[in-house]
């Protein structure tokens, strides 16, 4: 079998039998093809899936070095990125077409230090999800929607993809929402009263009937809402409310888990109800209500 044969493959049971999303698939795709690319052109010429069981540490080495150069290069936190999926790749080579690799075992990535998460505070979450209500330029309905994801996103922690991933069949929103997240885990999200409220103020204003199985939120000419707009939308409300460039859609996200946390909230809780698989990705979460009481000290201790 070719490489390239091996790579589709490989793409294929990340969408079919993984279920990534469209877009880690294009990224896990531009990752590969870019790889064998490197390979290709240091060995002189296309490859065969057997060849690829004999690729050496120094050559992989070599693919992470060319990253690190050029007029783009890489960051450390995208080499750590481009090395596991390679390690993905390899490990489908080994346990599906029996083509194993020891010598990737003998790479190490980059150092990359975690960073904490940015949220925006709840006076800042509040400007968000009322500026939608004060754009002229929309019609009633197209407030009402955009109103209505942003408050899933700060109200149930759900990520874009989650939001806009919804059905008709699934509103009015009961008391829980059935979120499949990442790498199809499925959790349970509480539905607050305001979160419902936002998606059935929606529902009565929205101009088109839909099915149960289509996408719940729809685009000005019908269509499914895409999250380009849905970022694109809170670029334009953050330039008119003098928010930094941090305040983003998952911005909102990482509001959520924050101010659960400094309301009291477990970590344990948080890691469930935002669907992280490990529980060392919530603590993140940790880092900036710490910094937040740090400041809060800061700024009201007499003797700070």
């Amino acid at each position: 079998m070719e490489a390239r044969a091996a790579l589709a493959q490989w793409l294929e049971h990340l969408e079919q039998e993984r279920r990534l999303s469209p877009r880690t698939l294009s990224a896990y795709g531009f990752i590969g093809r870019r790889y064998l690319t490197f390979l290709e052109g240091h060995r002189g010429g296309p490859l065969t899936g057997e060849d690829l069981g004999g690729i050496s540490a120094a050559e992989i080495r070599a693919w992470l070095a060319v990253l690190r150069q050029g007029e783009t290069p890489l960051s450390p936190r995208s080499l750590s990125q481009s090395l596991s999926a390679i390690r993905t790749f390899h490990g489908f080579l080994d346990r599906r077409l029996g083509i194993a690799n020891p010598a990737l075992a003998l790479v190490r990535g980059p150092r990359v230090r975690p960073s904490a998460p940015r949220p925006v505070t709840e006076a800042q979450a509040a400007e968000l999800l009322a500026e939608p209500g004060l754009d002229a330029n929309l019609d009633p309905w197209e407030s009402a929607r955009d109103e209505a994801v942003l408050t899933l996103l700060y109200g149930c922690g759900l990520r874009i993809s989650e939001a806009l991933s919804l059905r008709r069949r699934d509103a009015p929103l009961g008391e829980a929402l059935r979120i499949t997240g990442k790498g199809a885990k499925m959790r349970r999200v509480p539905v607050l009263p305001r979160v419902a409220e936002a998606v059935q103020a929606y529902l009565d204003a929205l101009p088109f009937a839909l099915s149960p199985d289509e996408p719940l939120f729809r685009a000005r000419r019908g269509g499914p809402l895409s999250p380009r707009h849905v970022q694109a939308t809170v670029q334009g409300m953050r330039g008119q409310l003098g928010l930094p460039a941090s305040a983003t859609p998952h911005a909102l996200r990482h509001a959520f888990a924050t101010h659960l946390l400094g309301a009291g909230a477990d970590l344990r809780s948080i890691q469930e109800l935002l669907g992280h698989a490990s529980l060392s990705t919530t603590q993140r979460y940790t880092q900036v209500d710490s910094a937040a009481l740090l400041r809060a000290y800061a700024s009201a201790h007499p003797r700070a």
